[in-house]
């Protein structure tokens, strides 16, 4: 073997063995339900309805790098029977068979699943950054892409942090996410009598504030 092909193959032994790049360090995140909440809100020309649901109601889980946060991926489950809007009559009513029909167990939940997230860059800690989260809402059965308005943020904590938070549930990485969109009553296949379209409103506003905790 000359000494030319003898370099050579041990130039390509050495590029075969070498280590390979390390895959994207993706962190899986649960949600933390005493520090998450879920709210709606219709507002009608007579009324405005607001609902809000937190603790066990709200759960999800979510997978994200937060060096490419683009390719993050995740769902978030809203129990409805757990939603109050501060009267009993109207909540008992919007849960009922006509309306979001709670006591099939196909309706129980809401359900977002995320699809794409369109973000300028890596998440940084400490910093909120804007997003743009695509993905489904399912309601009653009925799945509606939507694109969400986020704020997201990367909370590290230091190994003594860490001790001080850890019986409230927070670990080393945390991800806070804030968001605000919007869908119709219509769009989920459920009408609003003409007698209460004044009182409730086709539009809802749905707003998010949660906290994902690594696991």
């Amino acid at each position: 073997m000359t000494r030319r092909l003898a370099l050579a193959v041990v130039v390509a032994l050495g590029v075969a063995l070498a280590p390979l790049p390390a895959l994207a360090d993706a962190i899986s995140f649960k949600m933390l339900p005493n520090y998450s909440r879920a709210t709606f809100k219709t507002d009608a020309p007579l009324e405005t309805i607001v609902g809000t649901t937190a603790g066990e109601g709200v759960t999800g889980s979510l997978t994200v790098d937060p060096a490419k946060p683009q390719g993050a991926q995740g769902s978030i489950t809203i129990d409805l029977t757990t939603v109050n809007s501060g009267l009993a009559k109207r909540d008992a009513d919007m849960k009922g068979e006509k309306y979001l029909d709670t006591a099939n167990p196909a309706n129980r939940h809401a359900v977002f699943e995320i699809k794409s997230v369109e973000i300028a860059g890596p998440l940084e800690p400490g910093k909120e950054t804007a997003a743009k989260v695509a993905g489904v809402l399912t309601i009653k059965g009925k799945p509606v892409q939507t694109v969400a308005d986020a704020r997201v943020t990367w909370v590290k904590l230091g190994p003594e942090q860490v001790e001080a938070q850890k019986r409230f549930g927070f670990t080393s990485d945390n991800i806070k996410v804030r968001a605000k969109f919007a869908t119709t009553f219509a769009s989920h296949a459920i009408a609003i009598p003409q007698l209460f379209v004044l009182k409730v409103s086709n539009d809802i506003q749905l707003e998010t504030d949660l906290t994902f905790v690594k696991q």
